[in-house]
């Protein structure tokens, strides 16, 4: 094995020093078929992801799907482009969460981000702490319910990045946090400020998670539960009951069954019951990106008013905002200050 890290300039504080690292799922680097198709495969190629044998799988993605689903993703991804970025909302708001990290804890506490797939890579982000000096790193998936499929694989590549360097950092990787307080108060304070903000009153909240094939859950995948969990936490701060805020998964991908119900039959059958003006939230999403944005924002939006529905409005994810970094740096530095207390 080849490793990759020169040793750093940067020598080692005789104290130590903990650096910061968050990492999201990833984004192409513009809305090209090129760009697609090179973070697509990435992403479908992940054994998290698609759990088929490669020999069956490989063919299939590298033939009829990276034939045609980049053309359509790119269409998808250029509706919600930041044109002035030049980037995927996902990234800018990934990008912004580590900067106002890095002014919350200064100098002495090195933040980083990086993504599962596509670039900043995770082993980019790890030299460039190890280069400033940091002996252990915090790592902290921005997922707040736990799957295989999104923390699992994560932290699969930061392992991975570990193994080639020669002298590693002391890593702690951080669990999921369905029903944090912090997050929970978060969502609150989004939902009750959004609603105050419309001219009109849904008749129901929608609450739409990412969908998750049922084979998962079926070999031990407690994904479900833990969206389950943020829900219930999330019904009881705003004292609403399981019709008044349904929950829901999204995403579907290739033929097998996912967890039920989907979102986007659920909410086209919901005029006929006369329910017209919906509002959705998505709390399985710390930043608004293409299945927030676009999936929910536009596609099921139109499919809604298509069934003959008036409204639908979107709550918006955490995003930058002060209470996701608040809700950030709790959860990265409560870490830390806990490891030191044992330490004593």
């Amino acid at each position: 094995m080849a490793f990759l890290h020169k040793p750093s300039s940067a020598p080692v504080p005789e104290a130590g020093k903990t650096g910061y690292l968050i990492a999201n799922l990833g984004t192409p680097d513009g809305t090209d078929y090129r760009s697609v198709r090179r973070y697509l495969s990435e992403f479908l190629s992940d054994r998290r992801v698609i759990e088929a044998p490669p020999a069956i799988w490989q063919p299939i993605l590298q033939g009829v799907v990276l034939t045609t689903r980049p053309s359509r993703s790119g269409e998808a991804y250029a509706r919600i482009w930041n044109e002035d970025e030049d980037a995927s909302p996902l990234r800018v708001y990934t990008r912004s969460q580590a900067e106002k990290l890095r002014l919350r804890l200064g100098d002495d506490r090195p933040v980083a981000w990086g993504m599962r797939y596509g670039q900043p890579s995770i082993s980019e982000a790890v030299e460039s702490l190890m280069d400033q000096g940091c002996d252990r790193i915090v790592f902290l998936p921005l997922y707040p319910q736990y799957s295989a499929t999104t923390t699992a694989t994560a932290n699969d590549q930061l392992f991975r990045a570990l193994m080639k360097l020669r002298r590693q950092p002391a890593i702690q990787t951080l669990p999921a946090f369905p029903d944090h307080p912090l997050y929970i108060d978060a969502l609150e304070k989004s939902v009750r400020a959004h609603l105050a903000s419309l001219s009109w009153k849904p008749q129901q909240i929608v609450a739409s998670f990412h969908g998750l094939p049922k084979s998962c859950v079926e070999k031990g995948d407690y994904y479900p539960e833990d969206c389950e969990r943020t829900l219930r936490a999330l019904r009881e701060r705003l004292s609403v009951s399981e019709e008044q805020m349904p929950i829901t998964y999204q995403s579907r991908f290739g033929p097998m069954e996912w967890v039920q119900p989907y979102t986007a039959p659920f909410v086209s059958a919901l005029p006929e019951q006369g329910i017209t003006r919906i509002a959705v939230i998505m709390p399985g999403f710390i930043s608004d990106c293409i299945e927030t944005l676009d999936e929910i924002g536009n596609e099921l939006r139109e499919s809604f008013l298509e069934a003959g529905g008036e409204e639908l409005t979107l709550i918006p994810c955490l995003n930058d905002s002060d209470d996701a970094i608040d809700l950030l740096e709790a959860l990265l530095i409560g870490s830390e200050e806990s490891r030191q207390n044992r330490s004593r």
